[in-house]
């Protein structure tokens, strides 16, 4: 470990103002890094370059085009031109969270001798099968992905032992393990509100809430098809859906053709709002099959809301027995949500939070530090993000 204060450059695609998780994660572990007495830098993509002190740090934004059918985002395309503002910054570390399209910034460090780590988000094959490939195919070209991302940076960084697993099916011996957090006191119980509960839902209704990007790999059908299953079973549940994305325009046709009651708020940009609706919600939905980590399910955790996840994900391993996982089926989630309403509400809103308080941010900055070998430097044991001193 360096006992010196560290120049942390972070870069990152995808990143749009109305996306979750990765955004979300981006601003704590960068209000953690400054708040142990390091400089991070963040250089994302956007309209225009942008050049700011915010509290997770500097951001500057580079001009990035459109990625047409996401929905907003951007992507940094310009090589040299993200090359520059790395040399100009000169870093002591550099941090990426895009294994795609950014995978040569590793071969930049490698370069210019700067430690480098790369941050994964997405299982490589989890995400190319829910864009259509063939199970063997899409692993193939994963693993040979992998191959070169684990190859040009000094490490590899798996929020989860699940998004271990691909890596270590190809042998790569610099992977290291660092959970992300949730912010234990903006998302608590206490935000549970019979008035919100009572704009979307009756007394007698059961009251789903899916916070989630609207794209193919997040499978947001699955929380429609769910829906559609229990209320077959005569359960009287209705939906709430915080999110945007591409798929948004064909899930409202859907719910038009077939009468369902989901109410769409689009994306949520209010947190304390987004943090009622999860605790007022009776089961939040998770069915993304390529979820490496699920910020959104453990905020709704850390609310007191139990979630019914993706068997596939790496979601079981976070939520523990706190919440149930489900295969990648209307049905499956009917049975997992039917199982979680049989436990006593008290029950089973003391088990979320319990397990959530488990990840708490300052765990996750120790953790990522630890990855880039660097120190808490700053005097006086400070408490880092999520509680955690």
């Amino acid at each position: 470990m360096t006992g010196q204060s560290l120049r942390i450059v972070r870069v990152a695609n995808f990143v749009a103002p109305a996306s979750g998780g990765l955004r979300t994660a981006l601003r704590e572990l960068g209000k953690g890094f400054r708040a142990a007495g390091h400089e991070p830098v963040l250089v994302v993509p956007g309209d225009r370059h942008t050049d700011r002190d915010t509290e997770q740090g500097r951001v500057i934004t580079l001009p990035g085009p459109m990625l047409p059918g996401t929905g907003g985002y951007r992507v940094l395309t310009d090589k040299r031109r993200v090359a520059a503002v790395l040399e100009y910054l000169a870093p002591d570390r550099l941090e990426v969270s895009d294994r795609t399209t950014l995978r040569w910034t590793g071969r930049w460090a490698r370069r210019a001798r700067v430690p480098s780590v790369m941050v994964s988000h997405e299982t490589a094959d989890g995400v190319l099968r829910t864009w259509g490939l063939p199970e063997g195919l899409s692993r193939r070209a994963a693993d040979s992905l992998n191959v070169r991302t684990a190859h040009v940076y000094s490490k590899v960084v798996c929020t989860t032992e699940f998004a271990e697993r691909e890596f270590v099916r190809i042998g790569a011996r610099n992977v290291v393990r660092a959970p992300l957090g949730v912010d234990l006191i903006a998302r608590h119980p206490a935000l549970r509100s019979a008035a919100l509960r009572a704009r979307y839902a009756r007394v007698d209704e059961t009251l789903l809430v899916m916070c989630s990007r609207l794209s193919v790999e997040k499978r947001p059908g699955t929380a429609l098809d769910a829906l559609e299953a229990l209320r077959r079973r005569g359960v009287p549940a209705v939906l709430v859906v915080a999110g945007d994305g591409p798929l948004k325009p064909r899930l409202e046709q859907r719910v038009r053709e077939r009468g369902l009651p989901v109410t769409f708020l689009g994306h949520v940009s209010d947190s304390g709002l987004l943090g009622a609706l999860q605790a007022s919600a009776d089961v939040c939905l998770a069915p993304g099959p390529a979820e490496t980590f699920g910020l959104a399910a453990l905020e709704a955790m850390a609310c007191g809301t139990p979630v019914a996840v993706s068997a596939t994900s790496a979601l079981p391993e976070v939520i523990g027995s706190a919440g149930a996982s489900a295969a990648d089926h209307g049905d499956a989630f009917a049975e997992a949500v039917a199982g979680l309403l049989e436990r006593p509400d008290a029950e089973r809103r003391e088990a979320a939070r319990a397990r959530a308080e488990c990840f708490g941010w300052g765990t996750a900055v120790e953790a990522f530090l630890a990855a880039h070998e660097a120190s808490v430097l700053a005097a006086g044991d400070p408490v880092l993000p999520g509680g955690t001193a």
